[in-house]
């Protein structure tokens, strides 16, 4: 299980999740509900398979190495979602540091 806690301790990050490989909410810790939690599991989920899929292309058409996937990023004006594997936060824009909250990711 991820050190959900720790990863909240990052700065910007006010809400971290896990989820298993159907999509399935399996703890989460911060600033948002239960249900949103679950909506979010299901999405970073969804996001994971078509990014998977993405590399794989992105690998057959360029002959560059993209697989395995380790992570991705959502942004929108104000907040955005950093996944890698089955562990996403939730991140306030400007406050963040992507690559501080990746790092914390990618070291699980």
């Amino acid at each position: 299980m991820a050190d959900l806690k720790k990863l909240l301790g990052i700065k910007g990050v006010f809400a971290a999740g896990e989820f298993d490989d159907n999509g399935n909410l399996v703890a989460f810790e911060g600033d948002i509900t239960e249900e949103e939690a679950a909506m979010a599991a299901k999405m970073c989920w969804a996001n994971n398979a078509l990014a998977t899929m993405q590399t794989e292309g992105y690998t057959a058409f360029s002959g560059q190495e993209w697989v395995p996937l380790k992570g991705w990023a959502l942004s929108g004006p104000k907040y955005s979602v950093c996944v890698a594997g089955n562990v996403g936060v939730f991140v306030k824009n400007g406050e963040a540091s992507f690559n501080e909250v990746f790092q914390a990711l990618l070291s699980g």
